[in-house]
C-alpha cells in the first residue's frame, strides 16, 4: 500500500515542473520540490517494505524481474534524490531544463518498474496468496 504514494509524487512533480515550465510561476517549483521531498520519504519507507519482501524469500530474488525491478526502483530513488537538490536551488534553474529531464527519467523508470511489478504479480504470482 505504500507504491502509490511515492509514484502519484513523483508524477505529480513532472506536472508541476511542467506548469512552472510554461507559466514561470514560482509556486509550481515550491509544489516540485514538496511533491519531491514528500515521494523520497514515503519511497523509502516503500523501498524497506520491499527490500523485506525480497531479503525474506529465496523464490523472489530467483526472478530475474524481482532483479531488475528492484534495481529499477533503486535508480528511480536516486534521480528523484538528485531532482530534489537541483529543486532546491532558485527561480528557473531549479526546473529548467535539469529538474523537467530528472523529472522526465524519474517516470520513465517507472512506468518500466511498474510493468516488472505488475509481471510479477499478475504473472509469476509474487506477493499473491493461495
Amino acid at each position: 500500500m505504500l507504491v502509490p504514494f511515492p509514484i502519484a509524487c513523483f508524477v505529480g512533480t513532472l506536472v508541476t515542473d511542467i506548469a512552472y515550465w510554461q507559466t514561470a510561476e514560482m509556486q509550481w517549483a515550491n509544489f516540485s520540490a514538496w511533491l519531491l521531498f514528500a515521494g523520497l520519504i514515503m519511497g523509502g519507507l516503500a523501498a524497506i517494505a520491499g527490500l523485506i519482501d525480497f531479503l525474506s524469500n529465496r523464490l523472489i530474488r530467483r526472478l530475474g524481474y524481482a532483479w531488475l525491478h528492484m534495481i529499477g526502483n533503486v535508480i528511480v530513488m536516486l534521480l528523484a534524490l538528485f531532482n530534489a537538490f537541483i529543486h532546491s536551488r532558485d527561480a528557473w534553474t531549479s526546473v529548467v531544463p535539469t529538474g523537467l529531464v530528472l523529472s522526465v527519467l524519474t517516470v520513465l523508470v517507472m512506468l518500466c518498474t511498474g510493468w516488472l511489478g505488475w509481471a510479477m504479480v499478475y504473472r509469476y504470482r509474487v506477493g499473491v496468496a493461495g
